[in-house]
């Protein structure tokens, strides 16, 4: 059976889990959220998507063709019809029971019972009122203290911190990093959650001189995370790093 790869000497740095322990178990299913809570991770990041019935479920395309075999958007079937839906195994194979599309719900209880941060992923493009619905979830279950908010959707962002001044968040991003980009982030309290090789020593140095947090995906190898976590990066996001 596969397993993690263990990281040695992470200083400060913190990993995340993508997609929950992707590496193991199939990505955004609730055996890859407690593969992830059964080991000394930081943090389970998940994706966030809304339902034509206005849930809230967890899976990384907004269509299920490449994890079920089954083409359906997310956002114009119900929950119910998404519930049904039998996701592959990692061999491709479908008949496990347990891999079916998790509702934010149960991504947050396994995050909350292993005592895990939450880092989920806005997919949608949101308006003010999902993310305020996103927001009340997350209070009910107490544990907004525990979740960042990341995306690849600036305005996203920005919704949440007018409702959330305070609430963490990273923008993710496949740009190059720059000196003004470094201080719109920092202007607008966002951590910067890019692609590994956008990052240089120079661009850790320049964000924690601006006080701007950095997050880099999706890291594999250990000769990767080394480097990184020797640049003094505050968060690695792995699927199978540990």
């Amino acid at each position: 059976m596969a397993n993690t790869i263990k990281l040695e000497n992470k200083g400060h740095t913190l990993v995340i889990a993508h997609r929950g322990m992707s590496g193991i178990e199939p990505e955004n299913t609730n055996a890859a959220f407690i593969a992830a809570g059964n080991r000394t991770l930081y943090g389970i990041e998940s994706d966030v998507h809304k339902t034509a019935d206005g849930k809230y479920v967890m899976m990384h395309d907004a269509n299920t063709l490449r994890m079920s075999g089954d083409d359906i958007e997310i956002g114009k079937a119900t929950y119910e019809t998404l519930r049904n839906i039998r996701l592959k195994e990692k061999n491709g194979k479908r008949g496990r029971t347990d891999l079916r599309i998790p509702s934010l719900e149960e991504y947050l209880g396994i995050c909350k019972y292993y005592e895990k941060q939450a880092i989920l992923e806005l997919k949608d493009d949101f308006t003010a009122e999902d993310v305020d619905e996103i927001c009340c979830i997350v209070e009910d279950m107490e544990y907004m203290e525990h979740t960042m908010f990341i995306s690849f959707k600036i305005n996203n962002l920005l919704l949440l911190k007018a409702r959330c001044p305070k609430q963490p968040a990273q923008y993710l991003v496949e740009q190059p990093i720059d000196d003004a980009f470094i201080q719109e982030m920092a202007d607008k309290n966002i951590g910067i959650d890019a692609r590994q090789d956008l990052f240089t020593e120079e661009i850790m140095q320049k964000c924690r001189a601006k006080g701007v947090e950095t997050n880099a995906w999706t890291v594999n190898k250990p000769e990767d995370a080394r480097k990184l976590m020797d640049w003094g990066i505050d968060y690695i996001t792995t699927n199978i790093l540990e």
